[in-house]
């Protein structure tokens, strides 16, 4: 077992004891610290398959955006209501039900695709000239080219493939995403805002 492997190993253990913890936590604090593992380590497994703008995407959005926003909502609302969740039975119940048929939607998907067909249909790496960069290593010259057609393929121009349609939908997805997280950190503000108020005028 390579360092390669034994990281692989180390972010997917994370990555799903981190899922576990958020489930099983009760106070919202301790949600948000297991969510953020969680993320953070995925954002590790997309480093380890060379895709760099992906980790990136994952950490600036999920792990510094949602769990930042998070963070701020318990901190507006520690006095509240929300700062310890109880689940019912019946919710568990129904946790369960959607985790154990997400996981079989996706053991179906990756045991009926032939990965060995894929791997035979990949371009072979050709040949890449090289240059001296300014410390003396050899470096690509195609070293940060991938930018501009990812930023393409997000408006929804595939560069490599014209023929095929970009990634606008997920692109405004995650712009969803990111805006009703938003609205829910004013909203949980708001309500604790509302809260101090009637106790306010109560105590005159």
């Amino acid at each position: 077992m390579n360092v390669a492997d034994l990281l692989f190993w180390l972010f997917a253990a994370a990555t799903c004891g981190g899922a576990i913890g958020v489930v099983l936590s009760q106070n919202v604090v301790r949600m948000a610290f297991w969510l953020m593992v969680s993320l953070g380590s995925v954002a590790g497994l997309f480093f380890l398959l060379s895709a760099d703008f992906l980790g990136a995407a994952q950490l600036l959005i999920y792990v510094g955006g949602t769990v930042v926003l998070l963070i701020f909502g318990v901190m507006l609302t520690a006095s509240g209501p929300y700062l310890k969740l109880e689940t019912r039975p019946t919710e568990v119940l129904l946790g369960l039900a959607a985790g154990v048929g997400l996981l079989g939607v996706l053991v179906y998907s990756v045991g009926a695709v032939n990965w060995r067909t894929v791997a035979a249909k990949l371009p072979e790496p050709g040949p890449v000239s090289a240059v001296a960069g300014r410390t003396g290593e050899i470096v690509s010259s195609e070293t940060g080219q991938s930018v501009k057609p990812l930023g393409l393929a997000l408006l929804g121009v595939r560069a490599d493939h014209p023929e095929r349609p970009g990634y606008l939908l997920p692109f405004e997805v995650i712009s969803v995403h990111l805006l009703i997280v938003l609205i829910g950190a004013g909203y949980l503000a708001r309500a604790k805002r509302r809260v101090e108020l009637v106790a306010d005028r109560d105590g005159e």
